[in-house]
């Protein structure tokens, strides 16, 4: 059974920074694929940016290019979201997503088979 724990959610102010973990275990014989979702109260779920494992291809989401940067730790199913310049519209509930089989085309929730219990982003004006 794959399981994601997220880690280094928390509050900071306006302008700050702050990397977000997420440790994968479990069998994992394919690729993986692991990303990174938020949402907002009220909003949907968004993606933020994905990381294909073994090769280390990246997307990051247009809202956030620039400001974000997801890295992986070679030799480690862990993923990290580094975020910085933090805006308050960033505030939201973070979550870790893997797929199995490496990354899809598409960034969709759908297309992600584990999900973490989140951790919460809080950017204070």
């Amino acid at each position: 059974q794959v399981q994601l724990v997220e880690s280094g959610g928390g509050s900071v102010q306006v302008g700050g920074s702050l990397r977000l973990s997420c440790a994968m275990s479990g069998p994992t014989d394919s690729g993986v694929c692991m990303g990174w979702f938020r949402q907002a109260p009220g909003k949907e779920r968004e993606g933020v940016a994905k990381l294909n494992v073994p090769d280390g291809g990246a997307f990051v989401a247009d809202s956030v290019r620039g400001r974000f940067y997801i890295d992986r730790d070679d030799g480690e199913n862990t993923v990290y979201l580094q975020m910085s310049s933090l805006e308050p519209e960033d505030t939201a509930m973070y979550y870790c997503a893997a797929r199995i089989g490496g990354c899809a085309y598409l960034m969709r929730e759908v297309d992600f088979h584990y999900w973490g219990q989140g951790t919460q982003v809080t950017v204070a004006s």
